[in-house]
């Protein structure tokens, strides 16, 4: 989340009122560590997370958010990697809720690996990627898109997240060129499937999150305007 990806920072959150708190991205799988460690060396020390222990380590971080008096929501991983084995073998993890899949990470060296955006370059792809996540875990799946790719049918890919048997789409509805979200990309692929949809981008103020919901996604993703680890409107009044 914008280069904070800890429990810490979600412990904090916890105050808020959030259904759910996101950790992550990590760098699942060894093509997506090997990225990772490139975009480190540009100055991204975000990506830089001890993959040797990963499992350990996100372990931890779900204790300390659950640990948390003030917290009673469920906690969710996103997780990068060029193939599923990976973020099933994260998904055992007792106290992990949700395991979400990034399709969504433009990072170029991540998307040369194969992680990320590039899963939105086939369909077919994506769909079998989700459906053996689906199939091999017991936990509630999300997957994570970014909106408007060139190249990419957005309608296509809800689709096939969709037909995966997926529980959440989270959809960075990146609206190039303006300050704000393209909401009717989410009316659109609210048309054309089933899923819970996740609202993503720009939402900053209780009118971009009722926008957002009024759109039909069924929840919203805050990440930028919780950066200083307050939120600066009630949940509540969403």
């Amino acid at each position: 989340m914008a280069g904070i990806t800890n429990g810490q920072f979600c412990s904090k959150m916890s105050i808020y009122g959030f259904d759910v708190l996101t950790i992550g991205g990590y760098n699942a799988d060894k093509k997506a560590i090997n990225a990772g460690l490139k975009i480190i060396k540009r100055g991204r020390p975000e990506f830089n997370i001890n993959e040797n222990r990963l499992y350990q380590h996100i372990e931890e971080e779900i204790k300390l958010i659950k640990s948390h008096p003030n917290y009673h929501g469920k906690v969710s991983v996103n997780l990068r990697s060029s193939s599923p084995n990976p973020i099933i073998e994260i998904s055992k993890i007792e106290e992990l809720d949700i395991i979400e899949i990034n399709a969504h990470c433009r990072q170029p060296e991540l998307i040369e690996s194969g992680c990320g955006q590039a899963l939105l370059e086939n369909p077919e792809i994506l769909y079998d990627f989700v459906s053996e996540v689906v199939k091999s875990c017991k936990k509630k799946v999300s997957v994570k898109i970014r909106a408007n790719v060139s190249g990419v049918d957005d309608i296509e890919i809800a689709k096939a997240v969709n037909d995966a048997g997926a529980d959440y789409i989270h959809i960075d509805a990146m609206n190039p060129g303006h300050d704000c979200a393209d909401f009717s990309i989410i009316k659109s692929i609210r048309n054309n499937v089933d899923l819970f949809i996740i609202g993503n981008n720009s939402i900053r103020d209780l009118e971009s999150a009722r926008q957002m919901l009024s759109a039909g996604a069924d929840g919203i993703s805050i990440a930028r305007a919780a950066m200083n680890g307050t939120l600066p409107f009630d949940l509540s009044s969403v």
